[in-house]
């Protein structure tokens, strides 16, 4: 049986499990999806998904309760990993803030990519646009950006999957992917599906 992870400090944690439970039923897949609050609750998952919400506090709390060092190290050892908006954050190896400049945030800071913080504006500029995702398909898939953040660089090991205005919005690095906007607010679970598949495979 598949086990999968959602850490659950703070954002959209609720779909995306049910996200998660909904892209296994259609893959055909026998599977449960439990909540990560602490580094023991990392032991059996066979991935794991990092919500959106923010960042600066997610790390902390993280820090403070064990689970950042747990999670780099197990990501780091091969858990596939998928982050939204504050997740992608988390992920990077670096991060600075469209206002203030550089920021001192604690990180998981195993993908090899650069991120902007609240690149598009606050709550007010969120907005949804539809994004062409090849590796998905021909149907387009519809991106939610809440407060998004913009990955300004990545790596030559990152593949690129999607891009809005220039910039890279979906991308993967073996078995990590991380996304700026929200997949989890659509009825569309192709991208949980596809994170599945990557670590299953």
């Amino acid at each position: 049986m598949l086990k999968l992870g959602v850490v659950a400090i703070q954002g959209a944690v609720s779909e995306h499990v049910q996200s998660l439970k909904l892209a296994m039923a259609r893959l055909g897949l026998d599977g449960d999806v439990k909540l990560v609050k602490k580094s023991i609750d990392l032991e059996n998952v066979q991935g794991v998904v990092i919500p959106g919400g923010e960042s600066t506090v997610m790390g902390r709390v993280a820090e403070r309760t064990g689970l950042l060092s747990a999670l780099r190290e197990r990501i780091e050892n091969g858990l596939p990993v998928f982050g939204t908006c504050a997740g992608t954050i988390l992920l990077a190896k670096e991060v600075r803030d469209a206002k203030v400049g550089k920021v001192e945030q604690p990180l998981i800071g195993v993908m090899d990519i650069k991120i902007i913080r609240n690149y598009y504006g606050r709550q007010k500029e969120s907005f949804e646009v539809d994004l062409d995702i090849p590796t998905l398909g021909s149907k387009p898939f519809r991106g939610v950006f809440i407060r998004a953040p913009a990955i300004e660089f990545v790596g030559d090991n990152v593949k690129i999957l999607a891009t809005y205005d220039g910039l890279p919005v979906l991308v993967q690095q073996d078995k990590m992917l991380a996304a700026t906007f929200h997949p989890e607010l659509t009825n569309d679970t192709r991208i949980h599906e596809f994170f599945i598949k990557n670590a299953l495979s």
